[in-house]
């Protein structure tokens, strides 16, 4: 077997030290104007896009450019001239879904490797080998693979390179292709713009109808008391295939995917014969970033081993906030496996960042809070060289004078040094273990 590549995702230089910090072998990030995150992405420019290129290859690691839109026109016409200075830079590869771009790109810079997107919804084995064909020689597959179609397309195109997402956020549409965020605020997902209409609340509101016989909100006076309801759907020709839909006084869910997890299924990827796994998420937080990084660099390092699969890793993710977790379609589930028809906001997870280390000395931890914590809480130290779980009895402030917690973003606390802590803190988390109930 030859170790795949673990991919994470970069919207911030930070996020690009932390994913290497962790075990990253690859990070994939874009420009804003032609990449499906405009939003928290620091790499607006040349220069944003030199240093983490040139930061990547002295790591010895590779970098990614996202280039993934579907271009309108005004966007084929500039794309060649704001591509041209960032080529030059050499990135590793370019991740690219419309068939006009790559077009373009392969008659100005043949030898430039290309990856192609999952926007563009690969899904079965000659597609697979007409990008093949075309020069491409990485296919990201759709999500919508169950991993035995997967191990016939490996069998079947044995010369192109296979990337599979395992972890992070799931579109309700086909592998992204969404029209919704454009429908509803003319945001279009497919330029970068999404804005997770997906996600939104949904209530029901009070109706009547026009003179033409369509629905119309009624007057605020018409509105009526809201009471649950719980609805369970059944199509005539598919007996005892049941659908539940639910709304209560926060709305109804009915499109709200849960999250991808597919952490127990790493080592059969490996086997197969898959390049690179990769993290969804490149506007999550950098907490996010190491803890996912972390657990999957373990899950290839013992499939690599031999190892049998450790369900710790499994609680390990358990401590990121979540919309609940799913296999996706790597395995088929009934419908409720995939979504989530109640819950709108994500789960807080079981752990919580409450700080990052700022200073230590022989006694202390010096910590700049981010999240409230308390005298004799569980801690848990987050760091690339592995994890340590403690509780702090006592803490202070920076005058000595002794604190009962810590109250929250903008205050620096000390706690005592646990014993057997890594001799480096850099890229460390400070979380808290929350209480079961919470």
């Amino acid at each position: 077997m030859t170790t795949p590549e673990l991919l994470a995702p970069a919207g911030t230089p930070e996020h690009l030290e932390t994913a290497f910090a962790y075990g990253a072998d690859a990070v994939y990030a874009g420009q804003p104007r032609y990449s499906l995150r405009v939003r928290n992405n620091s790499f607006k420019d040349i220069n944003a896009l030199a240093g983490g290129i040139e930061r990547a290859h002295e790591l010895g690691k590779q970098f990614y450019l996202v280039s993934n839109i579907a271009p309108h026109n005004d966007k084929v016409r500039s794309y060649l001239r704001d591509l041209a200075p960032i080529v030059e830079l050499k990135p590793d590869a370019l991740i690219m879904s419309d068939p006009g771009l790559i077009m373009l790109v392969r008659e100005n810079w043949p030898d430039q490797p290309i990856h192609l997107s999952v926007q563009a919804n690969a899904v079965n084995w000659a597609t697979v080998e007409f990008w093949r064909r075309q020069g491409v020689s990485r296919v990201i597959l759709s999500r919508e693979l169950a991993l035995e179609e997967i191990r016939t397309i490996r069998e079947k195109v044995p010369e192109m390179e296979l990337e599979v997402f395992v972890h992070g956020a799931l579109c309700m549409a086909y592998s992204g292709r969404c029209l919704l965020s454009g429908y509803m605020n003319h945001r279009d997902a497919n330029q970068g713009a999404c804005t997770n209409a997906c996600r939104w609340n949904y209530k029901e509101v009070a109706h009547s109808h026009d003179q033409t016989g369509d629905l119309i909100a009624s007057t605020a006076d018409a509105v009526q008391e809201f009471e649950p309801k719980e609805i369970l759907l059944e199509e005539p020709n598919r007996p005892g295939g049941y659908i539940p839909a639910y709304e209560d006084e926060h709305g109804t869910y009915i499109m709200n995917s849960k999250d991808l997890r597919a952490v127990q299924h790493v080592a059969e990827l490996v086997k197969m014969g898959v390049h690179s796994l990769k993290i969804e998420g490149r506007t999550k937080s950098t907490y996010y970033v190491a803890r996912t990084t972390q657990v999957y660099r373990k899950a290839i390092d013992d499939a690599m081993a031999g190892k049998p699969f450790d369900m710790g890793m499994m609680d390990e993710l358990e401590a990121l906030s979540n919309r609940g977790y799913t296999e996706g379609f790597l395995r088929r589930h009934v419908p409720q496996e995939y979504q989530t028809y109640e819950q709108g906001s994500s789960f807080l997870g079981t752990q919580q960042v409450v700080g990052t280390v700022v200073e230590r000395d022989d006694h202390w931890l010096t910590i700049d809070v981010k999240n409230k914590f308390a005298v004799g809480d569980q801690l848990e130290l987050i760091n690339p060289a592995g994890n340590l779980r403690f509780s702090a009895n006592v803490m202070e402030n920076r005058k000595g004078e002794p604190m009962e917690y810590a109250p929250g973003s903008g205050h620096v606390v000390r706690i005592p040094k646990p014993d057997n802590l890594p001799e480096s803190l850099a890229f460390s988390y400070l979380t808290r273990i929350l209480p079961e109930n919470n």
